[in-house]
Parts: C-alpha cells; sequence; structure tokens
C-alpha cells in the first residue's frame, strides 16, 4: 500500500502542482487508512464503499473533528480516482461517498488595537537587540501582506531588497502574486536586513533565506515562529489562546474590507484560488456593523 501512496503522491506533485504541505496532510491520511485496513488483514486493491464507510466511522468514534474527516475522505477520494485512472482498479470505492460537512466558522481575528499591542510588543520582546529587530520585522511583515506563515518564513533575501514596494510571494501550489509593503513594514525590513547583513560580513553562515536559522529548512520554522507569536500574545496582555500567525492573516482581511477595501483585492492579496473563501470576512464585517448600529446609533437605546 505504501507504493500506491507514494506514487499517488509523486503524481501530484508533477500534474497538480500541490504544495508540499498539502501532499505531507495527504500522506498522514492515507498512512492512517492503510494502517487500519491492515490490521483487518486488508489492501487498497480489494476496498469497497462499505470499507471506506467503516473506516470513517471508526474515525467519528475516535474523537476526530469533523473537518479531520472530511479532509481524510478527500485524500481516500482522490487517492481511488487516480487508482482508477492508472487501472490499479476497475471501480472505485469512494465514488458516491459525501463527506460529514464543515460546520461554517467565522475567522477568529483581532481588533486594531490588540495589533497595535502585539507590534508593540514585538518592539521590545528578545533577548538581544538584533532578536528584537527580526520580531518587529516578522510581525509588521505579516500584518502588511497577509502572508501565510509558510510563506514568510521561507521567504527568499533576495526578494526583498532594494526596498521594495511589492513584494514577490510564491504561495500554495507555486502560484505567484504580488503584495504592497506598508510604510513601517518597509522600516522594519531595512533595519532587520541591516543586521542581517552585517552578521554575515562579521563571519555568519550566508543564507539565501530572509530569517535564516540552524534548522533542516534553513530558515526560521512555522513552529517556532508559532511559539513566537504567543509569547507576543502574553507580553501584549492578550490571550495567547485566541492569537496565532493565522489570526493576524485574518486581522488583516477583515480590517482592510472593514476600511473599504475591495472584496476582489483582498481575495489576490491573500492569494486565495476562489473568491468564495475570502466572501467569509463579510460575515465578520457584518457582525462588526451590526453591533455598531447597537452600540453607537442615537436611538439604539430608545423603545
Amino acid at each position: 500500500m505504501q507504493r500506491w501512496i507514494s506514487t499517488f503522491l509523486e503524481s501530484q506533485a508533477a500534474a497538480k502542482d500541490a504544495a508540499r504541505n498539502t501532499r505531507l496532510a495527504y500522506g498522514r491520511d492515507l498512512k492512517d487508512f492503510a494502517d487500519w485496513l491492515a490490521r483487518r488483514g486488508q489492501h487498497f486493491a480489494d476496498v469497497t464503499q462499505a470499507d471506506v464507510e467503516a473506516y470513517l466511522v471508526f474515525c467519528d468514534a475516535q474523537g476526530l473533528a469533523t473537518a479531520t474527516r472530511a479532509r481524510r475522505l478527500s485524500a481516500i477520494r482522490q487517492l481511488f480516482l487516480f487508482a482508477h485512472d492508472e487501472g490499479w482498479r476497475a471501480t472505485d470505492p469512494a465514488l458516491r461517498l459525501k463527506g460529514p460537512g464543515r460546520a461554517a466558522r467565522l475567522p477568529k481575528t483581532l481588533s486594531e488595537p490588540e495589533v497595535t499591542a502585539l507590534l508593540d510588543a514585538a518592539r521590545g520582546h528578545g533577548r538581544a537587540p538584533e532578536d528584537r529587530v527580526r520580531n518587529t520585522c516578522l510581525m509588521e511583515m505579516l500584518y502588511a501582506t497577509g502572508m501565510r506563515v509558510s510563506e514568510l518564513v521561507s521567504l527568499p533575501v533576495a526578494t526583498v531588497r532594494g526596498d521594495p514596494a511589492m513584494i514577490l510571494i510564491r504561495g500554495k501550489g507555486g502560484k505567484e502574486r504580488l503584495v504592497p509593503l506598508s510604510t513601517p513594514a518597509r522600516a522594519a525590513l531595512a533595519d532587520w536586513l541591516a543586521l542581517r547583513d552585517a552578521a554575515e560580513t562579521a563571519g555568519r553562515a550566508k543564507s539565501r533565506h530572509l530569517f535564516p536559522s540552524r534548522s533542516a529548512e534553513g530558515h526560521l520554522t512555522r513552529l517556532r515562529f508559532y511559539a513566537l507569536v504567543k509569547e507576543l500574545a502574553l507580553v501584549a496582555g492578550l490571550d495567547p489562546v485566541r492569537v496565532t500567525p493565522h489570526t493576524l492573516r485574518h486581522a488583516f482581511a477583515t480590517h482592510l474590507l472593514a476600511h473599504g477595501a475591495d472584496l476582489r483585492a483582498i481575495q489576490t492579496l491573500l492569494g486565495h484560488a476562489d473568491l468564495a473563501t475570502t466572501e467569509i470576512y463579510t460575515h465578520v464585517l457584518e457582525d462588526r456593523l451590526r453591533d455598531l448600529v447597537l452600540t453607537r446609533h442615537p436611538l439604539a437605546g430608545e423603545g
């Protein structure tokens, strides 16, 4: 079964240019399904629709979230569709299965004062001046661009040379997009580049990444940045549970929309393939506008 999974993942990379994180998620989900089948003495080649349904019931009994079960079924569907196309199977056992459905969840976001508090915290948090400058650059760029964490931490330093007003980001599936940098982000970037380049001149190993580290990837890891954001939330007096790097991405989109930005423009800046993905932010804005009317309208307290 491992050969099936490996070949399928290779095809995803080659034919569909699937992002590395997407392939890793598919691999984990399919390995779990394969292990479950192996315990029953089965193989992908002889799976029936009833078997896939039994696996989904097993996942439900394990207490897995609806979104996780939906994602696992999606991976199984993709595998068997590929197997059918390749002639490995005469039938597709997952063809008629419907997912558990995902409850519509509004993105968690932060108010503008809360974001300001996080940015202020970044300027003073760090053991050394270099750490504080780097932290400020990371946070200013994240909020200014709405980048995904993986996009931010892996940025090539060549992308930001020359004080650019806009930078080119390589997103999911290798798709590229241009995003503008705010004045504070450009200033923070210039400060960080000066320290980063001085350290390399003084003997630090040269790196092609804007935020180099000793990790296997050669740049700051997503996990370390996630932990950093939690630390900054504490310093800023915010509940760390509410604050993640992705929360800042939501705040970027929500605040743009609140200040009159066009939804299509936000879609482009976020790198969403489908406008429907971006439209969820309109619900957040609707809630804010309704609360504004109920609390600030001069007649709100009458009647």
